[in-house]
């Protein structure tokens, strides 16, 4: 990837955190610990560190993106282009996922009832997390990235009982059963 292309990316990153400090995010848990990583999903630092479970969703979010703007752009736009407009829609769902809007339908559609949204570093690292995504997608073939899907999918409900699938659900049609079995 030439220097342009880093450029273009890492300006589009920098954008988000901008946009996300303007919001009122916060750059680090609140709790004043700094971490690479926090695996518990009920804590105070959950959204908050580097990286966490849901992280894993977000590397899901770059296989998608991959294979969706492949169907779309393979003629027009190379590859690293494609990444570009991958980083933009990445940076444009933390920006929403952080809005009041999408904070409190967490709160009352999942089991997630002390959320209040992700630190920026967090927002950073899952924007990375979607690069790797992209990446795995781009130089793996489509048979090892499906089942990295579908493991990243299982391995996740079987530990957080949450997913990206369980998640997309819960936030556009609620359902009861399940916000009652991830509360167990």
């Amino acid at each position: 990837m030439n220097k342009k292309y880093i450029l273009i990316a890492l300006g589009i990153i920098l954008l988000t955190i901008l946009i996300l400090f303007s919001m009122g995010r916060i750059p680090f848990c609140k709790c004043d610990i700094i971490s690479l990583w926090s695996s518990d999903v009920v804590s105070n630092q959950q959204s908050q560190q580097l990286a966490d479970p849901y992280t894993f969703t977000h590397v899901i979010h770059g296989i998608a993106f991959y294979f969706i703007l492949w169907a779309i752009f393979r003629k027009r736009l190379s590859p690293v282009q494609r990444l570009l407009i991958a980083i933009g829609i990445e940076g444009a769902w933390e920006i929403l996922e952080n809005t009041d809007y999408v904070i409190n339908r967490y709160r009352e559609a999942t089991i997630s009832l002390d959320y209040y949204g992700d630190s920026i570093f967090n927002s950073v690292g899952d924007i990375v997390a979607m690069i790797l995504g992209y990446f795995m997608a781009w130089k793996l073939s489509t048979k090892v990235t499906i089942a990295a899907v579908i493991v990243i999918e299982l391995l996740l409900l079987y530990f957080i009982r949450d997913n990206l699938t369980i998640n997309i659900i819960m936030l556009v049609h609620p359902i009861e059963a399940i916000k009652h079995w991830q509360a167990m």
